[in-house]
């Protein structure tokens, strides 16, 4: 096992299984205990569905809890209500006030303690380490400072490692900060990431010969396909992040085999609302979380079951070649991204990865965009991609669309049928860079819009 530098807190990331689940099960005791005492909602929602909370012992009693969902949320804050259900502790000791992006409707409100906001350092500091990072590192850091929690908690993160931050806050940023102040690692999206390669390149700057060594990729879901493309294009490792302003966050080791959950801070069932049931591990499902309070703790906004609207599949509650005992989970993805086609289930991520085929991608820029329509019989529906090319005139069209084709069906081998009988036809289309709809439009861009 690697040796205790390798770790932010060796004594917590290495515990065994036993151990650690005896801490985890403390840990729910006293948040449910905290929830009764503190939180208007749970003390409501304990009365409601008859729940002693007394009784909940152990983190599987979590598991014949009901899930609470995001409307639940909005529905226990203004506009819908006057008072804020979910606060769970007194005003003056608020540190901030966030809210989240709304990207799904109302925008959900959450309340941090300066605690809250260091046990979220915590969490990260424990990612970066897994990363590799260490002191000296110097990361320009690509998300908002704003109302959400992400880049605050990377550089919190950072103070406690000794790592410098670049607060860039977007990925626009002039080629010269590269220049000039030398980071040695950038947090960002996939395609801005992409993006910056491309400005550095036409300024003159190679991005292998940058000083860059790692690229962090956080804050959305990507196909493993893009981020080999990302690697190959930068000369080095991609990790991943997945973190939520509810305190959901996970992160890749080294081994980037899946994301660490630390499983002290939160507790992470997934759960299947088709059936009804928490489902086994190896089974995908949505990921529902508690956050989990060390005794004596506080908590701004506390959350029992809480239906993320992310999908994953536990990969291994083993130790890691890392090391670390902490559970792994497959990449989650968006909920609001998955759609429906002949009685099939496909997300973004499948569409991307069959867009980011290696042998594309001396043609194409990776910005891409799909669109659902209904055919022209009933029952028909049509799934129509865009793509950029660097040239569109001399780009290999058949085998690109051939490409994407093959490798969308084997990702989606339920709509093989469809596709073989035309209910589903898949069309493409290819546009100069700039010419997508994604990038006339304002806010987050959509890679997929359903127009049934």
């Amino acid at each position: 096992m690697p040796g205790e530098d390798h770790y932010h807190s060796p004594s917590v990331e290495t515990l065994d299984r036993a151990d650690l689940d005896a801490l985890i099960d403390e840990r729910v005791r006293y948040t449910v205990a905290y929830a009764a005492r503190h939180s208007p909602f749970y003390r409501r929602w304990f009365r409601e569905h008859r729940i002693r909370p007394e009784r909940v012992r152990t983190h599987e009693d979590l598991l014949d809890l009901p899930v609470v969902s995001a409307e639940t949320l909005r529905q226990n804050q203004p506009p819908a209500t006057s008072e804020f259900g979910f606060k769970s502790v007194p005003c003056e000791s608020v540190y901030t006030i966030h809210e989240t992006s709304g990207t799904s409707g109302m925008p959900k409100t959450f309340f941090l303690t300066w605690e809250d906001w260091e046990r979220y350092a915590e969490k990260y500091a424990r990612f970066f380490v897994a990363q590799d990072f260490s002191a000296g590192d110097r990361v320009a850091v690509c998300a908002s400072y704003g109302m959400n929690v992400g880049a605050n908690t990377m550089t919190l993160a950072a103070r406690d490692l000794g790592m410098t931050i670049i607060p860039e806050g977007r990925c626009t940023f002039p080629v010269r900060v590269i220049r000039v102040y030398r980071p040695t690692a950038i947090v960002g999206s996939v395609f801005k990431l992409l993006r910056l390669a491309r400005r550095m390149e036409a300024d003159g700057l190679d991005p292998q010969e940058s000083g860059i060594t790692r690229l962090v990729v956080g804050g959305e879901s990507f196909a493993q396909e893009s981020r080999a493309y990302l690697a190959e294009v930068w000369g080095v490792p991609v990790y991943n992040t997945y973190g939520s302003t509810e305190g959901g966050m996970c992160g890749e080791c080294a081994c980037r085999d899946g994301l660490h959950v630390p499983e002290d801070l939160v507790h992470f069932d997934l759960y299947d609302p088709a059936l009804e049931r928490f489902v086994a591990d190896g089974e995908w499902g949505r990921l529902v979380f508690t956050t989990l309070l060390p005794v004596g703790g506080r908590m701004g906004t506390l959350l029992i079951n809480y239906d993320t609207e992310d999908t994953s599949v536990v990969l291994s509650r083993e130790r890691c070649r890392c090391g670390r005992t902490h559970m792994r989970i497959w990449y989650p993805r968006r909920e609001a991204e998955t759609f429906q086609v002949a009685g099939q289930s496909f997300n973004r991520v499948d569409v991307e990865g069959a867009v980011f085929q290696r042998e594309n991608m001396d043609d194409l820029t990776g910005e891409y965009e799909a669109f659902i329509y209904g055919g022209e019989e009933i029952g028909e529906t049509v799934l129509r991609v865009s793509m950029e090319c660097c040239n569109p005139e001399a780009c290999d069209r058949e085998g690109i669309e051939d490409r994407c084709t093959a490798t969308f069906l084997s990702r989606v081998p339920g709509l093989r049928e469809a596709y073989a009988d035309g209910a589903l036809q898949i069309l493409f289309h290819f546009t100069p860079p700039g010419g997508l709809e994604l990038h006339r439009a304002a806010g987050r861009p959509k890679r997929i819009v359903d127009r049934r």
